[in-house]
């Protein structure tokens, strides 16, 4: 009598996206290295440019990037530092910092952005082209029901 086959383990969503953000989190750090720039930081430059000219509060920052503060706020200090950003306070809010992108921001965004694009397009080349564009959809609704948007 053959020996049955063990199933295969079930699909767990929690581990399959931890996978997937792992690989392509530092797929995209070993690529960008040579910038100076961390995935974390991308993302920031990448939201201030599509943000505000006048420039966008740590707390909308916080918010975009699915963070806590304290990690923005760290993030941002290294980025002040290596003159990618700089923070001023609010004309209107005095607790609030406005964060607007530097030169050396921007030129860091231009190269990273390519970068970007060339692994999404890889990581994507995984599916059938006709899938593609469904399942970033799936993916940001799977993503605003874990926080409740949904």
């Amino acid at each position: 009598m053959p020996t049955p086959r063990p199933s295969p383990p079930p699909k767990r969503l929690p581990v399959l996206l931890r996978r997937a953000w792992f690989g392509l989190n530092q797929s995209f750090r070993q690529r960008t290295a040579h910038l100076g720039i961390t995935p974390d930081q991308f993302s920031i430059l990448r939201w201030l440019s599509e943000g505000d000219p006048q420039g966008m509060t740590q707390r909308a920052l916080t918010d975009l990037m699915a963070s806590d503060a304290n990690t923005i706020t760290s993030t941002l200090s290294r980025m002040e530092k290596a003159d990618l950003i700089a923070r001023q306070l609010h004309e209107t809010d005095r607790r609030a910092r406005r964060v607007k992108l530097q030169p050396a921001g921007r030129r860091a965004l231009t190269r990273g952005r390519k970068i970007a694009l060339e692994l999404q397009e890889q990581v994507l080349a995984a599916l059938p082209a006709a899938r593609r564009e469904k399942f970033l959809e799936d993916l940001e609704a799977i993503a605003a029901a874990c926080v409740g948007e949904r």
